[in-house]
């Protein structure tokens, strides 16, 4: 798609997909550059901004809610999918992006939302494995309801391309859940500059990516409907609330990570976007803490981080013991905040620890 007609896929979809919505539930607004179905015309030119736009989708679609498809001279088409009614859950009817999809974290909060009536966009570095997770979802699911693309969060063109192909599947989003994450542990008297140079260029400079590209369509279409409300989820950790011995780029990444949370979120509820972050505790069981020769068991094993340890089970038993309830945190733990950020309306710019009583607010 040319970088003229991806722009305005970017404009016209959002709008209309918003402004044929029922309710709280959207139908999918697909770009084709051509189509068979019964077609709306829509004039549009490259000069006319967002409010033109807007004015000008309103007018073409009228009061009119049975609209098969729009035809944009110059550009294309738009076949609309109505609203399924049929579909059941709390997400039922949205479409959410999660970055860090293929696996861990990311992919069980994929798996729950499609589960609970969502269609998801597994965005990720790894596309082979994330488009093996897509199509195990869409075998399930169904057609619609799982895509995936390739998506480097620390590369402001990779997070344009894969929002710009969101929007041509599914017409917008609803949701944005910044997961992508990296740990290198070790002392600061030796950590190398360039491992710190990573994790904060992946987990701090990646979630500021991401929010920046987002907030575009979120906004947009917020725009088109003064009723329409998105939320923007980081998830974040413990170790931004808490520091973390000798995983000092970690927790400063994490840290930062909040306060972007908080000023996101001052500014962006006048565009209908609600911003926070969700802080788990330590999830043991996924790939970040378990794989046997990079997970923070391994690399806490090998810094000395836990005195002692001689085995990756010590380091496990040695923070399972300092959680009051005595486990890692899961993926059902955190969807249970996932969910209550999405569906509570008058919350944004929050930090909410999901860590078994291991950090507790004052």
């Amino acid at each position: 798609m040319a970088a003229d007609t991806e722009e305005m896929v970017n404009l016209i979809a959002p709008v209309l997909r918003v402004r044929l919505g029922k309710g709280e539930r959207y139908p999918v607004v697909r770009f084709v550059e051509t189509t068979n179905r019964s077609a709306v015309t829509l004039s549009i030119s490259e000069s006319m901004d967002e409010a033109s736009v807007i004015e000008a989708v309103a007018q073409a679609l009228g009061s009119g809610s049975n609209v098969e498809s729009v035809k944009v001279e110059g550009i294309g088409a738009f076949e609309i999918d109505p609203v399924d009614e049929k579909l059941q859950g709390r997400m039922a009817g949205r479409i959410i992006i999660v970055t860090g999809a293929a696996q861990g974290f990311g992919l069980g909060i994929a798996q729950d939302l499609v589960k609970e009536g969502a269609s998801v966009v597994l965005a990720d570095i790894n596309i082979d494995e994330a488009e093996k997770q897509a199509e195990a979802l869409r075998k399930k699911h169904g057609p619609n309801r799982a895509k995936s693309v390739s998506m480097n969060v620390t590369d402001p063109a990779s997070i344009r391309s894969a929002i710009s192909e969101t929007v041509k599947v599914f017409g917008g989003f609803d949701g944005f859940i910044s997961n992508a994450g990296v740990v290198k542990a070790e002392s600061v008297k030796t950590q190398p500059v360039k491992d710190f140079d990573f994790v904060t260029e992946v987990n701090y400079r990646g979630y500021f990516l991401c929010t920046q590209a987002a907030a575009q369509i979120l906004a947009l279409q917020h725009k088109a409907c003064s009723d329409y409300f998105s939320d923007i989820i980081q998830i974040n950790s413990k170790s931004g609330l808490v520091g973390s011995n000798r995983n000092g780029a970690y927790a400063g990444s994490k840290f930062g990570g909040i306060g972007l949370t908080q000023s996101f979120a001052l500014e962006l509820i006048e565009d209908g976007i609600k911003v926070n972050s969700i802080c788990p505790g330590n999830f043991f069981d996924g790939p970040l803490w378990s794989d046997p020769d990079n997970g923070l068991f391994a690399q806490y094993l090998e810094s000395g981080k836990i005195p002692g340890a001689k085995t990756i089970d010590d380091v496990k038993r040695a923070y399972e013991s300092k959680v009051p309830m005595g486990r890692g945190c899961t993926t059902p733990d955190v969807m249970k905040a996932i969910y209550y950020l999405i569906e509570q309306k008058y919350e944004t710019g929050q930090a909410l620890p999901v860590s078994g009583g291991q950090v507790m607010l004052n």
